[in-house]
């Protein structure tokens, strides 16, 4: 069986995700290189952090942690291009792992009832084949034990790509409009949503004001990524 690994890995390579070099034995879509080189978030206070700052005077936030500094032309840039743009979700996989394991063992979120991903539009799932944040979200059940559940929020209208300044720059987009389904199903219900990256806070934000029409529902934040 080893041999066949092997013999496979020489006409298919893994290749790390932000450099493209090789990885070697007990490497995992990022080289050990890389994965030094990532710029990653201190968070101590939950509650109080910049991240939650971005929602000031808009919505409450109970807690919000993100693993990664977002920066343009940055090495989280490269990374959350691959797995959006180019089909590497094994990126979302290895993230959830990561983080997963600093919420099981710090019980931050032990109190969440269920873990809800941004949706992206059904043309747009259709033409990529996937959500960047489903298997994201499929090993934080995994690590926190709590409910990852999928189509009760959905985006209903389609964001228009801003080529010119920046794909990310779309969660700024105030025509990107929510729908949530079965709204009853989340009285007095603390959610924890999910998505890759949070730079304005606008998208997360539509996605919250369908969950606070809820009785006593609550809102928490985790993505991959942060802009500062």
């Amino acid at each position: 069986m080893k041999a066949l690994q092997n013999l496979f890995q020489l006409f298919y390579p893994n290749l790390c995700a932000v450099c493209d070099e090789y990885l070697v034995e007990n490497e995992s879509v990022v080289c050990t290189l890389c994965r030094h080189d990532l710029p990653l978030i201190s968070i101590n206070d939950y509650q109080n952090n910049f991240i939650i700052h971005k929602f000031f005077g808009r919505i409450t936030i109970e807690k919000a942690f993100s693993l990664l500094i977002y920066r343009k032309k940055g090495i989280t840039q490269k990374l959350m291009e691959e797995l959006k743009f180019k089909g590497n979700e094994n990126i979302g996989v290895f993230l959830g792992d990561w983080i997963g394991k600093i919420l099981s063992e710090n019980k931050e979120f032990n109190n969440v009832d269920c873990i809800i991903p941004v949706p992206i539009h059904k043309k747009r799932e259709q033409e990529r084949g996937y959500n960047q944040v489903s298997k994201f979200g499929k090993r934080l059940e995994y690590h926190l034990q709590k409910p990852f559940v999928e189509g009760d929020l959905l985006r209903v209208s389609s964001t228009k790509r801003q080529v010119l300044t920046g794909r990310f720059d779309r969660f700024s987009n105030v025509d990107t409009k929510f729908e949530l389904k079965n709204k009853k199903n989340y009285d007095n219900k603390h959610i924890l949503l999910i998505d890759d990256v949070v730079t304005t806070g606008a998208t997360l934000e539509a996605c919250a004001k369908e969950f606070l029409k809820a009785k006593n529902c609550k809102i928490s934040i985790l993505t991959m990524a942060a802009a500062e």
